[in-house]
């Protein structure tokens, strides 16, 4: 079932949800918006405490804006915070591709579908925005569901310490990460010749 929900101070974006998922408990994915900031480092803080900012990803965050289109967060039916995604554009091997993360739902949802619906909506939005990979470092039986394999990265570096059975990779377009060896670094949005989201 496709369905948009309002989002009070945010661009709507619609997604896919199990009925039973909507009747239980109504949330709506929406573009982040500068008011999100305080709401959402909150969020990350519950979900990853201060050691967030020390994992290898952070490395490829730093500096760096989220790709266009592609800060996403969760609201509750009363407008309040209960999710976050951001994708950030990253060269693997110097191919094109996106770094998923971080992906935090506050505690009081997180059997809500909230987590995965923010995953469909972005990697249905990165595809639409001509993005062809993407990569993450997280737990392999969680994103498996998503399509993610751990066979798309298994030449790639990343520039710091991550598990190798967590470095896990998507092809949006078949083929995208197909012989990609090297290290993953970041990119600006401009340097991956991609349209700007709207």
């Amino acid at each position: 079932m496709a369905f948009e929900l309002a989002c009070p101070n945010h661009a709507p974006a619609s997604f896919i949800a199990p009925e039973a998922l909507v009747a239980r408990a109504p949330f709506a994915i929406c573009n982040e918006a500068p008011s999100d900031h305080a709401a959402r480092e909150a969020l990350l803080d519950d979900a990853f405490g201060p050691a967030r900012f020390l994992k290898t990803c952070q490395r490829l965050r730093d500096g760096s804006a989220p790709a266009p289109g592609l800060a996403l967060v969760a609201t509750d039916s009363v407008g309040a915070l209960i999710g976050t995604l951001r994708l950030w554009p990253v060269l693997a091997g110097g191919r094109a591709a996106l770094l998923l993360g971080p992906l935090a739902v506050a505690a009081q949802a997180r059997s809500l579908g909230v987590g995965g619906a923010l995953i469909r909506e972005s990697l249905a939005r990165a595809a639409d925005f001509g993005h062809r990979a993407v990569l993450l470092v997280g737990d392999a039986p969680y994103y498996a569901r998503f399509g993610f394999e751990r066979r798309f990265t298994e030449r790639l570096t990343m520039p710091g310490p991550v598990e190798r059975a967590r470095f896990l990779g998507l092809e949006l377009v078949d083929g995208a990460l197909s012989g990609a060896r090297g290290r993953v670094v970041p990119a600006a949005a401009h340097q991956i010749g991609l349209p700007q989201a709207a």
